[in-house]
């Protein structure tokens, strides 16, 4: 298989700067779907002092026993989601009848969904069924996981969840 000039240009550039010491490498996995593969993310500057680490590289994880160094386009494009000047780094919130999106603090934020959550919970809340027998189950909240998730996070989802009677609880990784 031939290498383009591009992908050997990377290389290059990536191998000199990891032979000086200035890159970190990272193994992660891909957060787009449940195959859950591998990937090495290059980043620059989290030895300095003072400065940001920048991504500056992605790739497939050639030692992972998934996908063996390969990644599918999604997965490919990893680095442009992350170095995207358009990527979303604050909550926003468009209110009713408005046409723009306004920021607003993490706290406000989280404050908000859990207003919501906690209205749409008493509003659909069903106690007994049509038999009269007691179901304390609530009809309105649904939660979907995403494949990515630790089985920490999930085991606190469910049981977050199932604390407030939700019924409905899907996980991408069950597919």
């Amino acid at each position: 298989m031939e290498i383009s000039r591009r992908s050997q240009d990377t290389r290059c550039r990536l191998v000199g700067l990891d032979k000086i010491g200035l890159l970190t490498r990272l193994r992660s996995t891909c957060p787009y779907c449940s195959v859950s593969c591998g990937v090495i993310i290059y980043t620059l500057g989290d030895k300095a002092k003072n400065v940001t680490p920048q991504v500056i590289h992605v790739e497939g994880d050639p030692d992972h026993p998934i996908n063996r160094g390969t990644l599918c386009p999604k997965g490919a494009s990893l680095e442009q989601d992350i170095l995207n000047e358009r990527r979303l780094l604050k909550p926003q919130v468009r209110r009713p009848g408005a046409t723009d999106w306004q920021d607003i603090s993490w706290d406000d934020a989280l404050n908000e969904i859990a207003r919501w959550v906690k209205k749409s919970r008493d509003d659909t809340f069903v106690e007994k069924d049509q038999q009269g027998r007691t179901v304390n189950r609530c009809e309105g909240v649904a939660f979907t996981g995403g494949c990515t998730d630790t089985n920490e996070f999930n085991y606190l989802v469910v049981k977050t969840m199932r604390s407030l009677g939700v019924c409905y609880l899907e996980n991408q990784a069950r597919v």
